[in-house]
């Protein structure tokens, strides 16, 4: 029996700024992308959270930030704990010094922060993702998924995690020893009641050496076609042109390139033709929930393993 094949377009820091708002707002009120995370810390939250607030937008979850990499546009952490910043007092630009430096308890209380904000901004979240997967563990090893998992159970949300590596993603699949990690983690996730899509898809995020937007665009939609059975989510950062941005932001022509292909007729009829079925956390929620006592036993047979 062939299954269904579904595609989550998550579109990545809403809340970042101006640029980042406007095209997805665009986005969302034309159905061109499942969902967006929002970034309760960054510059242009406010905009974004009072537009999403205002129309009980349904499909706006959490872009959980510990890290902001843009040199020309920072922002701090909520709670201000000083583990959680570099000597300027914004969060880290790097990943690696996030995991280095950052307390656990620190981050635990920052999660907290971030989803209180945004709940109290009257968004109605829907799911929780993280920003550059500071979360982890990616750099150093020190993943805090479980912490993340903990807090997204309590939140009783759906999480951007994956169970499945798809051979053909060009970053995931070139990670070495990274098949017990995600068992681990997706058990977790399902012990905790934590439901997740069954792969997670990249591409790269800044333009690629001889790249331009008609070959971009043809080898995502070439993905449409070799789209695995199940539940996919892939990201996107899109933003529109601004000239500012245009001069400050590094690869912010590939954000201006993600906006243009949502509305793209050829990426449109990709998706009809491939026949896939383009969903949100929303249905995650429904039908991705694994049975919790069997999930608890696949998790310590998961970790008795070497």
């Amino acid at each position: 029996m062939t299954m269904e094949r579904r595609l989550i377009i998550n579109c990545d820091d809403f809340g970042q700024s101006q640029a980042m708002n406007q095209a997805i707002q665009h986005l969302l009120e034309e159905n061109k992308a499942s969902s967006a995370t929002i970034m309760t810390v960054a510059p242009g939250f406010e905009e974004a959270a009072s537009w999403t607030a205002r129309r009980r937008q349904p499909n706006v979850g959490l872009h959980l930030t510990m890290t902001s990499e843009f040199e020309t546009l920072r922002w701090s952490s909520l709670t201000g704990h000083p583990s959680l910043h570099d000597q300027s007092g914004h969060q880290y630009a790097t990943v690696q010094e996030f995991e280095q430096k950052a307390e656990t308890g620190a981050v635990l209380k920052e999660l907290d922060a971030q989803y209180e904000r945004a709940s109290k901004a009257g968004i109605p979240v829907s799911h929780v993702d993280n920003h550059m997967g500071s979360l982890y563990g990616m750099e150093t090893g020190r993943s805090l998924i479980p912490q993340m998992l903990w807090k997204t159970s309590r939140w009783r949300l759906p999480a951007r995690l994956f169970r499945y590596i798809h051979p053909e993603d060009p970053l995931l699949s070139s990670l070495s020893n990274i098949e017990r990690p995600v068992a681990l983690a997706s058990s977790l996730a399902d012990m905790l009641g934590v439901p997740i899509p069954d792969y997670l898809l990249s591409h790269p995020f800044p333009v690629v050496e001889g790249e331009t937007y008609d070959s971009f665009k043809q080898s995502l939609i070439d993905k449409l076609y070799r789209l695995p059975e199940g539940v996919s989510e892939t990201y996107v950062h899109p933003g529109a042109e601004d000239a500012w941005m245009l001069a400050n932001i590094p690869n912010w022509e590939k954000r201006v390139w993600e906006y243009r292909l949502l509305f793209d007729d050829d990426f449109a009829y990709g998706l009809r033709d491939a026949k896939v079925i383009l969903t949100d956390y929303r249905y995650v929620e429904e039908n991705l929930k694994r049975p919790r006592i069997r999930s608890a036993v696949k998790l310590m047979k998961a970790m008795a393993q070497k």
